[in-house]
């Protein structure tokens, strides 16, 4: 596998040659997500199920203690379990995006360090389109999970401690969390391919030509590839 390949982009910079606004990078990010919807959603269900085994262990393990305290260590620890999810799928998106990596199963290995590698690019070159992705996914998820969560638990239980809830009122919150995340992990794991600024992104689509305009303009040479050509 090339250095291109697996995301570290070469040995340019993370500056990278040309920047597109962070409004192009979203709406470019939705036509790849439409593009290779199959293979990313699939693995975006794999990725949310199993954060789901230790998100309900954190929350298992404050079910009936009392204090914010606690609850805020275990919402900690579901931040950076959904965070190793969110860079796994955004290895699977490079690969689909690129077309290097193949498609469905195959861009599942090393997935994860090709999106950790991908994410510090894409948070270094394009900080504003990073965080268009953050808060246009995490508005869709509170939109998806927080109705469903607040009726079941009540709003004291989502935003403090769990207060030892009903099973059947956790599951129904439970379920709204993966169904959310399964929802936009894909979303944002395509912002930081094209954040990212990746030479590759583009050569990996299928279609009419002209189907994805700006996806395609999203692939400048890195400063070493440039130079090589030169």
């Amino acid at each position: 596998m090339t250095r291109e390949e697996d995301g570290s982009g070469g040995s340019g910079t993370a500056a990278g040659p040309a920047r597109r606004p962070a409004a192009e990078t979203v709406r470019a990010a939705l036509v790849l997500l439409r593009r290779h919807a199959g293979p990313a959603y699939a693995a975006a269900v794999v990725a949310t199920l199993v954060n789901t085994v230790p998100d309900i262990a954190r929350q298992v393990l404050v079910w009936d203690v009392p204090g914010h305290g606690p609850a805020l260590a275990v919402d900690v620890i579901g931040v950076l379990t959904a965070t190793v999810a969110q860079l796994w799928v955004t290895g699977v998106a490079l690969g689909l995006a690129t077309g290097a990596a193949g498609r469905g199963r195959r861009c599942w290995s090393g997935a994860l360090g090709r999106g950790a590698r991908t994410a510090w690019r894409a948070v270094r070159r394009a900080p504003a389109a990073v965080l268009a992705g953050v808060v246009g996914g995490g508005a869709l998820s509170a939109l998806l999970t927080l109705p469903a969560s607040v009726a079941a638990l009540g709003v004291d239980r989502v935003v403090g401690p769990l207060d030892a809830p009903a099973v059947g009122a956790f599951a129904v919150a439970a379920v709204s969390d993966v169904v959310a995340s399964a929802v936009t992990l894909p979303f944002l794991a395509f912002v930081l391919v094209l954040a990212a600024g990746h030479p590759g992104v583009g050569r990996g689509t299928h279609g009419p030509a002209g189907d994805v305009p700006s996806v395609t303009r999203f692939e400048p040479p890195v400063d070493g590839a440039r130079d090589r050509h030169e």
